[in-house]
């Protein structure tokens, strides 16, 4: 189909004629494959079609432009002799080199919109657009019929295009995400025992010696001066939590947590889960995991989504970006390249992805183990490890029997810096990827809390446990490194081969020389474990670098706080220290506006510590955002770091009222649906309203983002596959001090497909 548009250019009174420039919009073909093979070839059994009634959500994802020099400039980001190493773009230059134009993105929402599909999401870096229509507009603007199939492999019906999909547009989009449910993403890397097998831990200090993530970090770091301060870390999650088990966690072994825990939902995904309608279990080891290792962090970021898109994009384009992410979870696309622009902008940005590398042992053709042999990753695998006792450090390490790795099933090519190693390596290839690059305890001795129904002693293993394990390890190497006056490490795996190659391999990594998960474990770099498990500050000085001038940085956590008027609130200021630096640093603070008063407790802080920041805030303060510089002085050296607060009403003058728009919604079974709730004020009211929902049907769940809110907040609804169908009238509250209002939305819940 050729559609032609007549592009007029009308001049200014200068120009005294027209120009009008015709141009082709053809139907384009996308760069990535979408169909699944079994729709097509007859070996899944077609249901029906979907209900015309039904409507989807969708991420239009554009492709990235000069991709040539994105690849040169990514090998020079990584290579130490190089003008531009660790020099990171921030999204903004990312965009601009590399992103989309302005002008294509601009397209793509027309396009949209031109086929009755609504824009519910757009990013800052140009890549996604998200939009929701009707089965019967999505089929038309994509030029394909969406039918429902029995999944050949499982007890269960899949929807799927029956064609490649294509769009009427001058150029090729990269992807659509959301078209099938062929493959339903899973945990990676998380089992349990056999209840009749003996546990294996008997060195934690947690319930019948069971591993704490306090032992991870005793094994691998084993010093204190490190904890995460001023990192924060982001964790991929498909479903949301229930943050009462890990207070549970840390109430149970007599430990507190200081981080601040977020969970955002990237796309009107649920960030609840209550037992049985949802399993948190992968979700609360990962945080128990990374908080355990770097118990400092500024900050825990929980990225909550429906598709790999939309979640990806978010840890891309967040504010601030997490150096450190994990992954814990796997899913099968239909084309294994549909990630790696967002990979590419992490690498670009100075992040680090770490993927569990699976629980199946050896890595096969036909392992389902995506994205853990991506090239812009690190894939961890897994190991079985023994302290010296509970708490205390690292003893002996042998290769965990089910820890994936392999060559690469997605058949990813060797990367660059991957090759010498290969050759060294008899069972590896030398001209696919290899996998794992890293690995840590994964043996089913962890402590874990999860699904509002107890806890577990040894009862769950996989490398899910290892790939937060390392990005909180991650946290202690970018601290040290910022402490050292240099930039977060970025993407490590250039730097973990040139390390696993040098002179200090074995004081900077735990070589695992024996075991096997199908794959021998050997001297240096394997198939089983790859380099090994972290070697306490080696690897953190051989990543990080060292500072022989004494020195210290200072960092807060959290490091954004809100406060009501006529109140008072709390962060932690602590201070890294570097070349052996025990001198006093004085405190104080600068930027407060009026009415607020800072005090610190000490008021200074020698060499490595910590001190209480106290932000009291005044009844006449107006309600608003500000930045407080905190700083620090030791004779000639200063350093600062900043605090957000954000001064909120305590009720006061002032009125507003709830709005809802859409206010009729409907969702299928297994989907999700959102809408706009907006806050009009009234008489000068200034304060952030806190939402709520009530009359909520079994199986539907609801999660306001942001919350609290101030302008307009998105309504998110997520119905499970067993919610009570029919129609519902949910009351949305908002509240606000001693103010209350109520809006209401009605909600229709339809069953799968009619």
């Amino acid at each position: 189909m050729i559609r032609r548009v007549s592009l007029c250019l009308v001049g200014v009174a200068a120009l005294l004629s027209v120009l009008c420039v015709a141009s082709l919009a053809q139907t384009q073909s996308l760069l990535t494959r979408h169909l699944r093979e079994p729709a097509v070839n007859g070996q899944a059994r077609f249901v029906g079609r979907l209900s015309p009634s039904e409507s989807m959500r969708l991420v239009l994802v554009l492709p990235l432009r000069n991709q040539a020099e994105l690849d040169t400039f990514l090998k020079e980001l990584y290579d130490p002799s190089s003008p531009s190493y660790r020099r990171y773009l921030t999204v903004e230059e990312f965009t601009a080199r590399f992103g989309p134009t302005a002008e294509h993105y601009d397209a793509v929402i027309r396009f949209a919109e031109a086929n009755g599909l609504k824009v519910v999401g757009t990013s800052r870096n140009r890549l996604n657009v998200d939009v929701e229509g009707s089965i019967p507009q999505i089929e038309k603007a994509l030029h394909v019929t969406i039918g429902l199939y029995m999944h050949p492999t499982e007890n269960r019906t899949f929807f799927a295009p029956d064609r490649e999909p294509s769009a009427d547009l001058p150029f090729a989009l990269w992807r659509i995400a959301g078209l099938d449910n062929y493959s339903i993403p899973r945990p990676a890397g998380l089992h349990h025992r056999n209840v009749s097998t003996e546990p294996s831990a008997t060195t934690g200090s947690g319930p019948s010696a069971s591993f704490l993530g306090s032992d991870m970090r005793a094994a691998y770091y084993g010093g204190s001066a490190l904890n995460g301060a001023g990192q924060s870390l982001g964790l991929l999650e498909y479903y949301g939590s229930d943050l009462a088990d890990l207070n549970t966690y840390y109430s149970n072994i007599s430990q507190t947590n200081n981080v601040p825990v977020t969970l955002r939902s990237v796309d009107g995904t649920s960030t609840s889960c209550v037992y049985p309608a949802c399993d948190d279990t992968e979700q609360t080891l990962d945080m128990t995991q990374a908080l355990g290792m770097a118990p400092g962090l500024s900050s825990l970021v929980v990225y909550v989504g429906s598709s790999d898109a939309a979640i990806f994009n978010a840890m891309a384009t967040a504010s601030p970006l997490n150096a450190q992410l994990s992954s814990s979870w796997t899913w099968s696309p239909a084309d294994p390249g549909v990630d790696n622009p967002y990979f590419q902008e992490f690498a670009a940005q100075g992040q680090n992805l770490f993927q569990a590398a699976g629980d199946s042992g050896a890595w096969n053709s036909g392992s389902a183990i995506y994205p853990a042999d991506d090239q812009y990753l690190t894939s961890v695998g897994g190991t079985d490890l023994t302290t010296s006792g509970p708490g205390r450090g690292w003893s002996s390490e042998s290769t965990w029997v089910d820890g994936g790795g392999g060559i690469s099933p997605d058949r990813y090519a060797i990367p660059s810096w991957q090759t010498a190693a290969a050759n060294g390596c008899s069972s590896c290839s030398k001209t696919l990827r290899n996998g794992p690059d890293v690995s840590a305890n994964a043996n089913f001795t962890f402590y874990v809390c999860a699904d509002q129904s107890g806890c577990t002693a040894n009862y769950y293993g996989g490398t899910s446990f290892a790939a937060p394990m390392w990005a909180g390890y991650l946290a202690l190497v970018n601290q040290q490194s910022v402490a050292n006056g240099n930039k977060t490490v970025g993407f490590i795996n250039p730097s973990l081969y040139s390390i696993g190659a040098g002179s200090n391999y074995n004081s900077d990594f735990h070589d695992i020389v024996s075991g096997s998960n199908g794959y021998s474990a050997t001297t240096g770099y394997d198939l089983a474990t790859g380099w090994g498990s972290p070697n306490g500050s080696g690897l953190i000085t051989a990543l990080a670098g060292s500072s022989s001038n004494p020195g210290f940085s200072l960092s807060a956590s959290p490091s954004s706080i809100t406060v009501a008027q006529g109140s008072a609130g709390n962060t932690t200021i602590s201070s890294t220290v570097t070349g052996g630096f025990n001198s006093a640093i004085a405190l104080s603070a600068t930027g407060q506006p009026t009415g607020v008063t800072v005090g610190f407790n000490p008021g200074s802080i020698t060499g490595a510590g910590s001190s209480t920041m106290t932000i009291t805030v005044a009844a006449s303060t107006a309600a608003g955002t500000y930045t407080i510089t905190v700083h620090g002085a030791s004779g000639s050296t200063a350093q600062t770091t900043t605090v957000t607060l954000t001064v909120t009403s305590a009720g006061g003058a002032g009125n507003f009222s709830l709005s809802a728009s859409p206010s009729s919604l409907s969702v299928r079974r297994g989907s999700s649906t959102s809408t706009t709730v907006t806050i009009t004020r009234s008489n000068g009211f200034s304060g952030s309203v806190t939402l709520t929902a009530s009359g909520l049907p079994s199986g539907v769940s609801v999660t306001f983002t942001p919350n609290p809110a101030t302008g307009t907040s998105t309504a998110g609804f997520s119905a499970s596959s067993t919610a009570s169908r029919g129609t519902f009238t949910i009351t949305i509250h908002g509240v606000s001090g001693s103010l209350t209002h109520t809006t209401t939305v009605s909600l229709n819940v339809r069953r799968f497909g009619g």
